[in-house]
């Protein structure tokens, strides 16, 4: 069990504030004296009521693991860990330059890559997280068909907007979701989604927090790996546990409906100034990463237990679903990127941004970070071994690690 966390760690941040100052970084050596690590400050901003980023992030600042890889790549490191409720402000901190490094969902990422933002991606954050369609206890909705005409309410902007309507979408045999009739309310926090507020039939919410609010009595119709949950009664049966058939129709799966990747989203200043700075995050990162997953899942949801008020049972499900803890590594895959690929062309479809990113700009946002990871990866002793990137027999998609990407497949 983690430290209780101190009153700053825990403030709940929805701004930026101003950065350290940065200048140009020498070569340094691997190992350097006290006196000689050059002073930084960075900013890095996290999602704890969220997924795998939530007790990932807990272990690196528990343990300082990035501060001790900065020291031996020539930096003494102080880092401003903030912590955020979704995406959302956390991208208005980095287009105002107050944010170093943070963890965004592919509906973000696109939306910052199709608007020129200087960023640049680096290892998976998160995946495979679980949304589901919730309700409340006694509602007559049981299934998609009941959906119709109704008000849904779902952090609009944001990842779990998307696998909403990437439900709805081959659920209801649509391809404009206004065709659905169904009104749509933004929900500021996944915790309130979850909580199916007065003013809506049914939210969208991510798992942990739907596990949270079941003592309270809501329920859900059914999750975005294409399977059924407690409340449905439909076509495919009555229960928790039916695979709906539809979600074979969908290029993600076996992920689902939806392929949820969130990516760290490094600043390009941050990058280009201080990339043995990144360097020790992405290392760090990974090893967390590879700590975590050679625990018992309770145990590791009870580092964050004061942001997801689950119990080590209901815990270890949420690290259980989580694409970091399964593979045990966090390096981005050629699947990984496709994840951005395809919500850029969906967002596009429903007119939420103006065309689809080219893969060559996605292919691009990595072009600074690739180099950087492969470092990363071979510090670390180069696993997992490079079969592992491209095995077909696991639940997740998968494909050619980033450093390897001037051989992904074209998919402009």
């Amino acid at each position: 069990m983690s430290k209780p966390l101190t009153a700053n760690r825990r403030q709940l941040v929805l701004g930026g504030a101003a950065l350290a100052g940065a200048s140009a970084l020498g070569m340094p050596a691997l190992v350097h004296a006290q006196g000689s690590r050059r002073p930084l400050k960075i900013s890095i901003g996290r999602i704890p009521w969220a997924a795998g980023n939530s007790p990932m992030t807990q272990y690196m600042i528990n343990n300082k693991l990035m501060e001790r890889r900065a020291s031996e790549l020539g930096y003494d490191l102080t880092i401003d860990w903030r912590e955020y409720p979704t995406a959302l402000p956390m991208v208005e901190a980095m287009v105002g330059n107050n944010l170093d490094i943070g963890m965004w969902g592919n509906t973000p990422i696109t939306r910052g890559l199709s608007t020129g933002l200087p960023i640049s991606l680096m290892v998976v954050g998160e995946g495979h997280l679980r949304f589901l369609i919730t309700t409340r206890k006694g509602s007559p909705i049981r299934n998609f068909a009941d959906l119709k005409g109704k008000t849904i309410g779902v952090s609009l902007g944001g990842d779990p907007q998307s696998a909403l309507f990437q439900m709805l979408r081959f659920e209801m045999g649509v391809e404009d979701i206004k065709e659905t009739g169904i009104r749509f309310v933004n929900m500021p926090t996944h915790a309130q989604a979850a909580s199916v507020p007065t003013g809506v039939d049914a939210t969208c919410t991510i798992y942990p927090a739907y596990l949270a609010a079941q003592a309270s009595g809501t329920v859900a119709l059914a999750n975005s790996f294409g399977y059924t949950e407690e409340h449905y009664d439909g076509p495919a049966g009555k229960g928790a546990g039916k695979l709906l058939p539809n979600a074979k129709k969908s290029p993600f799966f076996p992920d689902g409906y939806y392929l949820h990747r969130s990516f760290w989203i490094g600043r390009n200043g941050l990058i280009d100034q201080h990339p043995q700075a990144v360097l020790a995050f992405l290392i760090a990162q990974q090893e967390s990463v590879a700590a975590l997953s050679a625990m018992d899942p309770g145990v590791v949801s009870q580092l964050v237990r004061d942001y997801w008020k689950l119990d080590n049972v209901q815990g270890a499900k949420v690290v259980n679903d989580d694409v970091l803890f399964s593979r045990g590594w966090a390096w981005p895959t050629e699947a990984d990127a496709r994840a951005i690929l395809e919500t850029s062309r969906f967002m596009a479809e429903n007119k939420v941004i103006e065309k689809p990113l080219a893969w060559s700009t996605i292919k691009g946002a990595f072009s600074r970070t690739a180099p950087l990871m492969k470092q990363a990866y071979d510090r670390l002793g180069s696993k997992p071994v490079a079969g592992e990137f491209t095995r077909t027999n696991v639940a997740d998609l998968r494909g050619r690690p980033v450093w390897e990407i001037n051989q992904w497949a074209d998919r402009s």
